[in-house]
């Protein structure tokens, strides 16, 4: 076992409890232990200033431990009671919005002036956009069986079939979920116990992690808030398929949810990876249609269970407004010329900025072919003319077709959560491009890749937070940049 050394303040492995007194950017909660050495700073993620919690100690520094949340043993004076079970995916669901924003604006622009090198950041703040729902605004969940479960009220795992979310900070324990989380579709979420019992009456097994071994192991289920319509997706091991009526099942959700019910999908994963589609299993539709449509800015979209698409649709349409926005401020800039969507998804920015602008062409990349696939069939569904999308890596896509540079007036930029890799960043800083609008789930990065940005030439003229996520530390940022 590591000893405290005179000089340290804990060691790593050790629960310890603290006040959270600050609030840093992504959720994670300061607090500080003094003594006689000092102040020595602990981070724990998920908790708000003003809580008392119980924490596990992961990393330590010189100056600084991070640790791991096990438990809230006193609330902020600033939470309110919720009607909803608290769930590990909604942390701040207590917190009142207008805090949330607080917190979450005020975290952001620090980052933009400590890592962004932004200086005069408030100046260049643009605003901060709210999302249109509040509560029940997720398209997708994702719900875990699991053979152990967690007895909130003796604080300890028990052997149990359970159906909801992995219990904070465990891999192999699950929390049941026996009502609605304020998150998803509450007819649902309101009868998923239901849906437990069916499964548990069957006598097959859940999943035990720990063992590898069990029968159920996901429910997923996607909305449609156009048609309001459900795709459920039941994910199995083979081990006791045989025994298990499928279209029995599927006639059992019409019976609860109706006309709801798009249609049933069962997955097949016997691989011990911890996710809902196998890289070796079967799908297969059992009942109904195997995807949903959804809306964005009047354009209709096809969702399979695999489309990646924006959890928050109505968030979402804020998001991509604002990007077409600061995208057409310079509409001489997009009307006539070519403009590069880069690492472009399904295409929906590129979409919506083509049915606004005058025979602008635009370029989309992405390095998901499934995703290219989805962009080139939505854009015929919607008429879309003025889009080509090409399945590549950016950076090669960039290298590979030099006809580019010198004839990009404006460049869209969709990262992943990494941001841009510096040779790809190098690559698109060489197009020339007078404008870019840059939209990023992670504005740690962002701000990383502005740092460099502004060093080749370009100057950040302003930036916005939008709201994808309430209830959670995630916020994205659309900043447009210009020679």
């Amino acid at each position: 076992m590591a000893r405290r050394s005179k000089n340290s303040f804990v060691k790593r492995g050790e629960v310890i409890e603290i006040t959270i007194r600050e609030y840093a950017f992504g959720g994670k909660g300061i607090g500080k232990i003094s003594n006689e050495h000092g102040d020595f700073v602990i981070f724990v993620p998920n908790t708000i200033p003003g809580q008392q919690v119980k924490a596990q100690v992961k990393k330590i520094s010189k100056t600084y431990a991070e640790c791991k949340l096990l438990e809230v043993i006193q609330p902020s004076p600033d939470e309110v009671e919720v009607p909803y079970q608290d769930i590990p995916g909604a942390p701040y669901i207590q917190l009142p919005l207008d805090k949330q924003h607080a917190y979450k604006k005020q975290s952001t622009l620090e980052l933009y002036r400590r890592i962004g090198k932004v200086n005069d950041v408030a100046s260049l703040f643009d605003e901060f956009v709210s999302s249109p729902a509040t509560f029940h605004y997720r398209n997708k969940m994702e719900y875990a069986f699991s053979a152990i479960g967690y007895d909130r009220e003796l604080k300890t795992d028990v052997d149990e079939f359970t159906l909801g979310f992995k219990k904070r900070g465990t891999w192999w324990c699950g929390d049941d979920l026996k009502k609605d989380s304020g998150l998803f579709d509450k007819e649902l979420e309101d009868q998923l116990h239901l849906i437990k019992a069916y499964c548990k009456d069957t006598g097959l097994a859940p999943w035990h992690a720990p063992r590898q071994e069990g029968f159920f192991r996901y429910f997923v289920v996607r909305k449609s808030n156009k048609t309001n319509q459900l795709l459920f997706n039941l994910v199995t091991t083979s081990d006791g398929l045989e025994q298990f009526d499928l279209q029995k099942f599927a006639d059992f959700l019409v019976t609860r949810f109706g006309e709801r019910v798009a249609g049933l999908i069962h997955t097949t994963n016997d691989e011990v990876g911890d996710r809902t589609i196998a890289t070796t299993g079967e799908i297969q539709l059992i009942y109904g249609e195997d995807k949903i449509v959804e809306e964005l800015n009047g354009l209709n979209f096809e969702i399979s269970m695999k489309s990646f698409f924006q959890t928050n649709p109505q968030s979402a349409e804020k998001l991509y407004n604002k990007v077409v926005d600061y995208a057409l401020e310079k509409k001489e800039t997009v009307d006539n010329n070519i403009v590069l969507d880069l690492f472009c998804g399904t295409g929906t920015i590129g979409q919506i900025l083509a049915s606004k602008s005058e025979n602008a062409q635009i370029v989309g990349v992405d390095i998901v072919e499934s995703a290219i696939e989805n962009a080139r069939e939505n854009a015929e569904r919607n008429g879309i003319k003025g889009v080509k999308f090409h399945a590549a890596d950016v950076g090669k896509f960039l290298k590979e077709h030099p006809q580019y540079s010198g004839k990009i007036r404006t460049v869209i930029l969709d990262p992943a959560r990494a941001g841009i890799a510096p040779k790809t960043l190098q690559k698109i800083i060489d197009l020339n491009a007078e404008r870019m609008v840059y939209v990023s789930c992670n504005p740690a990065t962002q701000a990383r890749d502005i740092e460099q940005l502004e060093l080749a030439g370009y100057a950040l003229k302003k930036f916005s937070l939008v709201d994808q996520f309430p209830h959670t530390a995630h916020v994205e940022s659309v900043a447009l940049l210009e020679k």
